[in-house]
């Protein structure tokens, strides 16, 4: 299965939001990127906002 590239995101937060994400990311057992983005598809699902899926690149001539 073909991976896809990912995003780089980087941004500023109060240190004490920072110590309750690294916390709920630690007691879920995922790395803090992945609680960023499993709570952003909680959010985006809760308020019906779509997440387009992923294209995938199948080289010359593939859609």
């Amino acid at each position: 299965m073909p991976s896809t590239k990912t995003a780089t995101l980087t941004f500023r937060i109060d240190p004490a939001l920072k110590e309750a994400l690294r916390t709920a990311a630690q007691q879920e057992h995922r790395s803090i990127a992945n609680m960023v983005e499993v709570l952003i598809r909680d959010h985006c699902g809760r308020h019906g906002i779509p997440i387009e899926p992923p294209t995938s690149k199948t080289g010359a001539g593939g859609q």
